[in-house]
């Protein structure tokens, strides 16, 4: 995996955790505010893929298919 496909793939598993994350679902507001900067770091490390990004990653992430994105990239897609 490449140093960007590593930062894409780490950002991917914290979208998971902040997903999960009950307390962080408490507070509505923070929740979104965390969502939103999580995607936006999700989009910048896609950006920086080299080019040309496989198509089916390309796919999952023009979909938002951030699950399977991530399995992709863990070598543990279908």
């Amino acid at each position: 995996m490449t140093e960007e496909e590593n930062e894409l793939a780490e950002a991917l598993r914290e979208r998971l955790k902040i997903i999960s994350d009950e307390a962080s679902r408490r507070d509505p507001d923070q929740h979104v505010k965390r969502l939103r900067e999580i995607s936006e770091r999700i989009e910048t490390s896609a950006a920086a893929l080299p080019q040309p990004i496989p198509p089916r990653l390309a796919h999952f992430l023009d979909r938002r298919s951030y699950d399977k994105a991530l399995a992709l990239l863990e070598g543990n897609a279908d």
